[in-house]
């Protein structure tokens, strides 16, 4: 599903995918750079925990943006499809500045909300200046194009990842968290070569990619990101190598980038700062 239109003239929200374990005490880096661009203390803030099976990861956060300044976080406890129905969590997100994500499980993610009026109304609010993270699980919900799992490696391979639909916030990139730390660079590189139309984003922990409207990011936290530019494969042996086999992928490029880095998907420049 690609990404909402344009409502009028409104400039699309941000978009904050989270790589996971993003700092919250001693330097919330990232969670106050969303705080800053909902608005500051003022801004509504809706918390979706979906993907966690721990009854106080919603609470835990919204204790957390309440440190940070925020006079109005909500946990929307949306544990069923039905849920997602509720006038009450649609008329929050609707008035809200910026929705937060939790991690967990990306599948309680798609299942519950996918094709939903909560599901629609994040997407179509986003469009019209609405800010989405998520961290972990709700960071890999957000584009097009899901990586709903697969196992660890550097080396891409055909049942190195399983696919599913996602939130649809952006079909530009293909988006993967816990980088580094689980060692998933096969499988993001799996995921571009059954689509290589999109840009992969693999994300360190405590570290977070500002995805501006127009699709220019830049990269907050502690880590790096991993971008990943198919746009000039000139060769995949995808098509031929059967479960278990590695994939070969000529003419890839692909950038590390910190704290200050950005990545333009319009002119796939990356530069340090």
């Amino acid at each position: 599903m690609p990404p909402s239109t344009h409502a009028g003239d409104a400039e699309r929200g941000y978009i904050v995918p989270i790589g996971g374990a993003e700092e919250k005490f001693k330097n919330p880096e990232i969670l106050d750079r969303f705080v800053e661009i909902c608005g500051g203390k003022s801004a509504r803030i809706a918390i979706i925990p979906t993907a966690s099976e721990l009854e106080d990861t919603g609470r835990n956060y919204e204790k957390l943006f309440r440190k940070l300044g925020i006079r109005h976080a909500r946990v929307l406890d949306i544990v069923t499809r039905n849920d997602c129905n509720s006038d009450k969590y649609l008329d929050y997100i609707g008035k809200a500045q910026g929705v937060f994500m939790t991690g967990g499980n990306q599948l309680r993610l798609s299942t519950t909300l996918g094709g939903t009026a909560v599901a629609q109304t994040i997407r179509r609010r986003n469009a019209s200046g609405m800010h989405v993270a998520g961290t972990s699980a709700g960071a890999a919900f957000m584009p097009e194009h899901m990586i709903a799992g697969g196992s660890e490696g550097s080396t891409p391979s055909p049942d190195k990842v399983t696919m599913a639909p996602g939130l649809g916030l952006t079909n530009s990139f293909i988006i993967d968290q816990h980088f580094r730390e689980r060692d998933r660079l096969g499988r993001l590189l799996t995921a571009l070569a059954y689509n290589p139309f999109a840009v992969g984003i693999g994300l360190d922990e405590d570290t977070a990619a500002f995805i501006r409207p127009g699709d220019s990011l830049e990269v907050v936290g502690s880590g790096g990101i991993t971008v990943i530019d198919p746009s000039n494969l000139s060769y995949s042996s995808m098509d031929r190598a059967r479960r278990g086999d590695p994939v070969s992928l000529i003419d890839v490029k692909l950038h590390i980038l910190i704290a200050g880095g950005r990545f333009d998907i319009q002119t796939r420049e990356a530069r340090p700062e």
